[in-house]
């Protein structure tokens, strides 16, 4: 018999509800009463991962320690909680059919017909029952991606309405998030597509236990009483989710006063034990009491999505609270920068940041805003591409070296300063290639990258195929380029600097995937402590 508590999340009527937010704040209320959980993603789509998707299909690709290719929802579990996760808390449908046809393959179904049900369906509930098994876990809150009523995500909520018929009401639960749109002409919320989604659900042998309405203005009582009666669902478990202006962390706090978690618990028979709350609430009361504005300039060929470079966002976010200012952004399309261009588009920040990114669009342009940087001695942060392009410019505009350049760029450079990791010269297929997932670094003392992390040995997550050539270190040095941080065995750079500037980093790896508003990471709060000192 399971002990763990199983809380599953579903959205109906559109995408991009914010589920994952969801998912994540529920967690931090009740990890915030003493409650351990684990949180995980089912993702419809007939991918392994996301590895190999375009940021506009799918946001960016979060990287767990282990070095699983995720779902940016999983970026929001490890911001809010204290879970530690792994590549057994995302799952696609693409893994779930890989593994149930290699195992038909291996003739382990003993010849029988393998079906969506029970095969698939029992697949997908092995993957949600291992994460208790590894762990001693009081709940674990499972995200079923997409929208009710898409055909591929039907074999999960079978999966999942198999589990309440086993394990019953009190030990797994249905929360539904829907949306309660607004007429703007009539002024009137509307129930009716919350009232459909539930019955979509219904069909699939689903009772929603609790109804989370995504609206503009909180439910009035007439409204809950209404949801209540049409949908099956107690009254004090529609819960409003208000849109919030200012900043997601201020979600915790609204589910709070709407108490979600209390309705969890209750629905579950769980004991309503205290809530702390406090640390959330000094992250809150330092967001407001921000004054200070900062601009940063986020240079990425795709900024036109928001969720290309969330991590980034919020982590540069995160930089702002531990130093209490107010972190803007101004977002520019590397495509669009050039020399002559380039001083009056960044007149305004106060810090340039190049994030990762692959392929060769847009690079002459963030290599233009880099040298920007570096000659103006504005603060600058370079991550996974940005650090490889930083040393670019440096090679050709600080070193003298002619046409410098990665070999993702152009093979026959004459200084390929960035070239392929050399264990992969061969490999040619696009997924399951690069360098992924946590790996330690040493710092060297008496630099930027030590006294911001204040440790000579870190561990930061990866993704990444090309390295800094090592043969080039000896030249970039003699012109006072820093190497600070290097693999144990000194093969693999980690971080670059320039000690004759205010603040100028770049680091192979991605220190966004380990920022949290309560722990932000060292080197975001290194950069905008940097940049709210920077005078235009």
């Amino acid at each position: 018999m399971t002990k763990a508590k199983y809380i599953f999340i579903t959205g109906g009527v559109c995408s991009s509800l914010g589920k994952g937010v969801t998912v994540a704040a529920l967690g931090t209320l009740l990890e915030g009463r003493g409650y351990t959980v684990s949180l995980q993603k089912m993702d419809p789509y007939i991918n392994i991962d996301p590895g190999t998707m375009s940021p506009y299909q799918h946001g960016e690709v979060y990287v767990t320690e282990d070095g699983a290719e995720t779902d940016l929802d999983l970026g929001y579990y490890e911001r809010f909680t204290n879970s530690k996760l792994t590549r057994k808390n995302s799952i696609t449908t693409g893994q779930i059919y890989f593994s149930v046809i290699e195992r038909e393959r291996k003739g382990d179904y003993l010849g029988r017909t393998v079906q969506v049900v029970p095969h698939i369906t029992n697949e997908i509930r092995n993957r949600i029952y291992a994460l208790e098994n590894d762990n001693e876990t009081d709940f674990i809150i499972v995200e079923i991606g997409g929208t009710v009523g898409d055909i591929e995500s039907i074999p999960f909520l079978e999966a999942i309405r198999q589990m309440r018929y086993e394990h019953g009401s009190s030990q797994v639960i249905f929360i539904h998030l829907t949306l309660v749109p607004t007429i703007v002409v009539a002024g009137e919320a509307k129930t009716k597509p919350t009232q459909h989604s539930v019955k979509e659900l219904l069909q699939l042998g689903i009772q929603p236990d609790v109804l989370v309405c995504r609206i503009s203005t909180p439910l009035s009582k007439e409204m809950k009483s209404k949801i209540s009666l049409f949908c099956n669902v107690k009254e004090d478990n529609v819960i409003s989710a208000v849109d919030i202006n200012s900043t997601i962390y201020e979600i915790p706090k609204m589910y709070k006063e709407e108490k979600l978690d209390e309705v969890v618990l209750k629905t579950l028979g769980m004991d309503q034990r205290k809530l702390n709350f406090s640390e959330w609430d000094k992250i809150l009361k330092r967001i407001s009491n921000s004054k200070k504005k900062v601009i940063i300039g986020v240079i990425g060929k795709y900024i036109s999505l928001q969720d290309a470079y969330r991590s980034v966002y919020e982590s540069l976010s995160h930089g702002g609270i531990a130093n209490e200012v107010i972190v803007e952004f101004l977002k520019i399309n590397p495509e669009e920068l050039d020399k002559t261009n380039v001083k009056e588009t960044l007149k305004s920040v106060n810090g340039i940041l190049v994030p990762g990114g692959f392929g060769e669009r847009g690079i002459e342009g963030k290599i233009v805003a880099i040298q920007h940087a570096r000659v103006k001695e504005i603060p600058f942060f370079g991550i996974c591409l940005g650090m490889q392009c930083a040393v670019i410019e440096f090679s050709r505009n600080a070193a003298g070296l002619k046409n410098a350049n990665s070999t993702e760029f152009n093979q026959s450079t004459e200084n390929p300063v960035i070239s392929l990791i050399e264990e992969q010269m061969e490999i040619e297929r696009m997924g399951g290639t690069m360098r992924l997932g946590s790996y330690p670094c040493i710092i060297k003392k008496n630099t930027l990258a030590y006294s911001e992390y204040k440790s000579e040995k870190i561990n930061e997550r990866h993704r990444h195929r090309f390295e800094f050539t090592l043969k080039y270190k000896e030249t970039l040095e003699r012109y006072g380029m820093v190497f600070s941080g290097s693999s144990p065995d000194e093969k693999l750079i980690e971080i670059i600097e320039l000690p004759d500037h205010p603040w100028f980093v770049g680091v192979q790896y991605h220190p966004e995937f380990k920022s949290k508003p309560f722990s932000p990471h060292p080197l975001f709060a290194g950069f905008i402590r940097a940049a709210s000192k920077y005078s235009r």
